[in-house]
């Protein structure tokens, strides 16, 4: 009989967040310049994601008791071949044919009788290759999968030995010491969030427990009541049920130089500086269709896991989610800017992350028709997600070849029908979005008005930058 592990609860809850108008996987997209040897990277595959990560060939079953958590199980079945596919993009494989591919598998739901990830193996796309990885959610989160995905690459772009890796635990290139997070850790006790854990669905459905949890102290229970009582967002063009049909586009690597510049002298991150002129563009996207709106809330997901401890081999889910309204009414870009880096300071600071985390987990222990409608009740306050996952710094190597570009996207609950992702890379950034077709169907025109945005930002903050080096 194969053995079997209980899904962790915080796991469990994004497992059976799966619907079919919004799919709980993360979607990856790594382009290259040059073809590589397929054969080559089917192995460094095998080698380092499925023999070192065990979720990587285990199905989930679901338990046969009340409320239990989902087990995971060891697939007897199991076979690479089942999980890595090879494709042609049709000629001349442009960006645009890469994004329409990866919008369709968006759509494509994994089955439960196999280990819940698949690797796309893309030809024809330029002058080189691209591959696309569509991993579950329940198997990890946005920043171990991230390291998961790059520890198939190489700092090095000469030839692999993988026989003198014997023990794959031991691969040390790629990722090593280059992922590093844009926001801190939650500074929350770990009372505190296995106390959330354990009365977070009692609290959902009695907010008279409030006041039992008040030992967590005055900041984790206004962080707790911000996440109950925090209205839904107001409704724009985006608002509505979600279908099937998905749209992903993402921009050219921008300059990591630019951007920073832009940021230095207001103090503000790449994030912000990102963020600000992605609000401008979703501002003057929703004004040309008579929906101005003075803030559009985004959901945040809040990385509450050491990275300066090894990924540990079951991978799993450490990360709570925050609110961030973005000023996307706001009309001057600089104002714009500093309002976004006030807030960003605000829920940097928040334990509102370690609580959320605590009520997922509390989320992944209620049956099904509970957990859909405090799921409903949960993504209804938000009209976008929103994840920033910084990359490596200098040049990574796959199978020989250079990755040329990354962009991954975390999957979106509920209705939500916009995921914005940043990923930055070789001193480049890239920035992208899955959509709901229906509900957001011109996506490239969010991203074109970002950029021009960003243009404006470097314009303006000319002066400043002038003065400070002056």
């Amino acid at each position: 009989m194969a053995s079997r592990e209980r899904m962790s609860a915080a796991d469990a809850a994004w497992l059976h967040m799966d619907r079919p108008t919004n799919l709980m996987v993360v979607n990856a997209v790594i382009w290259f310049d040059a073809p590589l040897d397929w054969d080559a990277v089917a192995k460094i595959v095998d080698e380092r994601l499925v023999r070192r990560f065990p979720r990587f060939r285990q199905r989930v079953v679901e338990s046969a008791l009340p409320l239990a958590a989902p087990l995971w199980e060891d697939d007897p079945g199991f076979a690479l071949e089942d999980h890595i596919h090879h494709v042609a993009l049709p000629a001349p494989g442009s960006t645009q044919a890469l994004q329409d591919f990866v919008g369709e598998l968006m759509s494509v739901p994994l089955a439960r009788t196999k280990p819940l990830w698949h690797m796309y193996f893309v030809d024809g796309y330029g002058e080189g290759c691209a591959t696309v990885m569509r991993i579950h959610h329940c198997i990890g989160d946005g920043i171990a999968l991230a390291r998961v995905l790059l520890s198939l690459t190489d700092e090095s772009g000469e030839g692999l030995d993988l026989a003198a890796r014997a023990d794959p635990a031991e691969h040390r290139q790629g990722l090593t010491g280059l992922i590093e997070t844009l926001t801190r850790p939650v500074a929350a006790g770990r009372h505190a969030v296995d106390t959330i854990v354990y009365e977070g669905i009692e609290v959902l459905t009695h907010p008279s427990k409030l006041r039992d949890i008040a030992t967590l102290g005055r900041d984790d229970a206004a962080a707790l009541a911000k996440l109950m009582f925090t209205p839904p967002d107001i409704r724009t063009v985006f608002s509505g049920p979600g279908v099937i049909s998905k749209r992903a586009v993402w921009t050219d690597p921008i300059p990591l130089a630019d951007v920073k510049a832009v940021g230095r002298p207001v103090h503000a991150t790449v994030n912000d500086v990102l963020l600000a002129a992605v609000s401008g563009a979703i501002g003057r996207y929703l004004e040309r269709r008579g929906g101005t709106v003075d803030n559009l809330r985004t959901i945040v997901p809040f990385n509450i896991r050491p990275l300066d401890e090894p990924l540990p081999p079951t991978l799993g889910n450490k990360f709570g989610l925050i609110f961030l309204d973005l000023p996307v009414g706001m009309r001057d870009p600089m104002q714009r800017l500093a309002e976004l880096t006030r807030r960003m300071e605000v829920v940097k600071h928040s334990p509102e992350a370690a609580v959320s985390y605590g009520l997922l987990s509390g989320i992944g222990l209620t049956p099904a028709d509970v957990e859909k409608q405090v799921i409903d009740f949960f993504t209804a306050k938000a009209s976008a997600v929103m994840t920033n996952v910084p990359g490596p710094r200098e040049p990574v190597h796959m199978a020989g070849v250079r990755v040329a570009g990354v962009i991954p996207w975390v999957p979106r609950s509920g209705d939500i029908p916009i995921g914005l992702s940043i990923f930055s890379y070789a001193g480049q950034v890239v920035v992208g979005l899955a959509v709901d077709a229906a509900l957001v169907p011109e996506p490239e025109a969010i991203l074109t008005g970002m950029e021009e945005q960003l243009r404006t930002l470097q314009r303006l903050s000319a002066p400043r930058r002038a003065a400070t080096t002056g």
